[in-house]
């Protein structure tokens, strides 16, 4: 018996060495932030939602509640949060600039006595002034809980050299050149759905839908829009850059068609510049306002 037990404890231990050193072999870049959202993650399980969430954002945190509202006012007025909220990114990326970074992944949440819900956050990061990763924006879309769970996927900024802009103005020039690729989008998108989500759209392309597994890849978005007979129409209204500049979330407005109704929605969008140029989706959520 005694050796059983013995034995038991070293295959634990194996366990927990062999998965503490996969989450040690992460990028140091990319891996800072990872490591900043399971931190919060942890928290949460520990001491609750509301100091989880109080322990990332700060006066110029956006939270989508599903309508956008200052973090710090909206946490600080002790929402009715969940009692159990949990979370884990299975994407991740990071600037070049190190300033500038986002996490997705499934969470589930919820209030005691009342049955179990699941979905999927989006957050959009940026480093204060101390080099601390805060919530630039949160998002989330309710689901199911299907589907199948998707490993991690990360991408780990390279050191080439960046350009590093001092005026204010050309930074707003930047900004303002995806908010033009936002705009043709929202353009295409009033004329063919299918063409302008073909044209937009990175290959490797993940999709956040209410009540949809995640979807990945632009094919299964496609396979997905015609299935459902869904037609969206966008308007975007707010834009943020990283300081190198191959990474850009836009944010707006949504008009969902479907078969039954038009539903009001919320969209986030994170855009890569890829090497042609161009700029691409690389992560899209929509939810309802």
């Amino acid at each position: 018996m005694k050796l059983t037990k013995i034995y038991s404890l070293v295959v634990l231990y194996a366990f927990f060495a062999s998965l503490s050193s996969v989450q040690a072999q992460l990028p140091d870049k990319v891996g800072g932030l990872i490591r900043a959202d399971r931190t919060a993650a942890n928290i949460a399980k520990t001491a609750g939602t509301h100091e989880a969430l109080m322990s990332i954002v700060d006066k110029e945190s956006t939270l989508y509640v599903p309508s956008p509202v200052n973090a710090v006012n909206y946490l600080s007025n002790r929402p009715n949060l969940p009692d159990v909220l949990t979370w884990q990114p299975n994407f991740a990326l990071v600037s070049k600039s190190q300033d500038w970074g986002v996490t997705s992944g499934p969470m589930e949440f919820q209030k005691i006595g009342v049955i179990k819900r699941y979905g999927q956050y989006l957050t959009v990061w940026r480093r204060d002034r101390k080099g601390n990763w805060k919530v630039h924006l949160r998002a989330e879309v309710e689901n199911f809980g299907k589907g199948t769970k998707s490993d991690l996927v990360f991408y780990e900024p390279d050191d080439s050299w960046y350009l590093k802009h001092r005026s204010k103005v050309r930074l707003q020039q930047r900004e303002e050149v995806v908010t033009q690729s936002d705009e043709l989008f929202s353009t295409i998108l009033k004329a063919d759905n299918e063409a302008a989500f073909n044209e937009f759209l990175s290959d490797d392309v993940r999709y956040y839908y209410p009540w949809e597994p995640e979807m990945e890849g632009k094919k299964n978005v496609l396979a997905f829009l015609k299935k459902k007979r869904i037609e969206i129409t966008t308007e975007p209204t707010g834009v943020g850059r990283a300081y190198s500049g191959e990474y850009a979330y836009t944010s707006g407005t949504a008009n969902v068609r479907s078969k039954e109704k038009v539903v009001k929605f919320n969209y986030i969008r994170i855009w890569q510049l890829k090497d042609d140029y161009q700029w691409r989706v690389l992560v899209e959520m929509m939810f309802e306002r």
